[in-house]
């Protein structure tokens, strides 16, 4: 029945999704230096990859986005440096991160975080054939990079999106939820890979001025999360690798 209403509302979903772009004001993504070290001791190599949201697009550095909340917090409950990079850019999708790292090679990491999803719901992209291009990312970084486990960050609930209309805000929220589910099941199945669900209150208030983008405070949630993930599970990354 789903399938169904999304193919009779589709030209209403192609008119909203047009609209919505066409209102969103074009943020930047954050600036500031995308590697760099944390904290003192022992190194651990972290390697962000992702899309505008991994970029920090909707605040105005890297210090109030992902990468900064992430490297901060994993540095003081690790008590190690955190040597950290980050390889994203707007709009790419969960294949398009693969060919972002072989177009610039990433110096060799322990631990991968990717952020990927939303252009893959926003692309149609079938859940399985997410996966599919996911578990090349992960296979990749793991033969190429030096990679022991790779962490992806959950898709976020996009039904509360305050940018979207009803019903293309329902619908996105939907096919979110079917690729997040997917790839849960997924990392379930290798030892190598993480899904970390984070729940993310999403309001005019958490979010950045387009209403499609992280806030800091989503930021600092999800940095949070998936450092306390890391910081929980590293060593045993480390001695299984």
């Amino acid at each position: 029945m789903g399938a169904t209403m999304k193919v009779v509302l589709m030209p209403l979903l192609i008119a909203q999704a047009v609209a919505a772009r066409r209102r969103a004001p074009a943020l930047p993504e954050a600036a500031g230096p995308r590697r760099g070290s944390v904290g003192d001791g022992t190194p651990l190599r972290v390697l962000i990859v992702g899309d505008s949201s991994g970029a920090g697009v909707g605040v105005a550095t890297q210090d109030e986005a992902l990468a900064g909340h992430l490297t901060r917090t994993l540095a003081a409950r690790t008590a190690r440096r955190i040597d950290w990079a980050l390889h994203a850019k707007t709009g790419v999708t969960s294949a398009l991160a693969l060919t972002l790292l072989q177009d610039d090679p990433p110096q060799p990491a322990d631990v991968a975080v990717a952020v990927l999803g939303v252009n893959d719901v926003v692309d149609q992209v079938a859940p399985a054939r997410a996966v599919e291009h996911r578990a090349a990312l992960a296979d990749w970084l793991r033969a190429n990079a030096g990679v022991r486990h790779v962490v992806f960050a959950p898709l976020p609930p996009m039904q509360r999106f305050p940018l979207l209309p009803q019903p293309l805000r329902w619908i996105a929220g939907r096919d979110a939820a079917a690729h997040d589910a997917a790839m849960a099941r997924w990392a379930e199945t290798r030892a190598d890979v993480s899904h970390v669900p984070i729940a993310l209150d999403l309001n005019l208030r958490s979010m950045a001025a387009d209403g499609f983008h992280p806030g800091e405070p989503v930021y600092r949630a999800c940095g949070e999360a998936l450092a306390e993930h890391i910081a929980r599970h590293h060593t045993t990354w480390e001695t299984s690798a």
